[in-house]
């Protein structure tokens, strides 16, 4: 009986002790600390019919920032780090964007949710993290009055890696990011560090 008693104590407690949790889903993302694959962004207007569909290429770098080059229905490379974004010229120089009052904080939020900086990201959202280290999502809820402006929500999607990121607008717009073939590395090539060093 006590056999019995100890083994259904076992079960009962071993949900808890497997959850996966914010810290787990930061060290999973951390083990990659710089991110290349393809990615397909939809952005859905109110406005209009059919959603706006850009496709390119990405680099995130935990350490430095987001290179993306898109590719359709344009061809345009644009740098986001910690400094400000980036878009570079037809002579292949990066040139400084000019960003609006508060655009160099959510440049800086935008990092955090790539890389999965949960801690970072508590200080601005409510965060209910689901699911398993192979299948997880997180939903980040606005805390700050500004944020609540622009935001009803910002959800992300992954296992190993971030896969998907919906950023839901309180006026009913979304943009939907979803990244293919994303492959994990230890370092940048020389190309990308001279690009993320503008």
């Amino acid at each position: 009986m006590r056999r019995i008693a100890a083994a259904a104590l076992l079960a009962a407690c071993a949900p808890n002790a497997w959850a996966f949790d914010l810290s787990d889903l930061q060290s999973q993302l951390r083990a990659a600390p710089v991110v290349r694959g393809q990615f397909v962004q939809q952005k859905y207007l109110r406005s209009l019919p059919q959603p706006l569909t850009s496709t390119g290429l990405f680099t995130l770098s935990a350490g430095d920032g987001l290179l993306r080059g898109l590719r359709a229905p344009l061809h345009q490379d644009l740098l986001l780090t910690p400094a400000g974004v980036f878009r570079r010229d037809d002579g292949g120089k990066w040139q400084a964007l000019p960003q609006a009052v508060g655009a160099s904080r959510e440049t800086r939020m935008f990092l955090t949710v790539l890389t999965g900086d949960t801690q970072a990201l508590q200080d601005n959202f409510d965060i209910a993290l689901s699911g398993t280290a192979g299948d997880w999502q997180l939903v980040l809820t606005p805390k700050s009055a500004l944020l609540k402006q622009i935001f009803t929500d910002i959800r992300i999607a992954g296992g190993k890696l971030v896969q998907r990121i919906e950023l839901r607008e309180t006026q009913g717009d979304r943009t939907v990011m979803e990244m293919k073939n994303a492959r994990a590395d230890t370092k940048l090539d020389d190309d990308e560090s001279r690009d993320f060093n503008p």
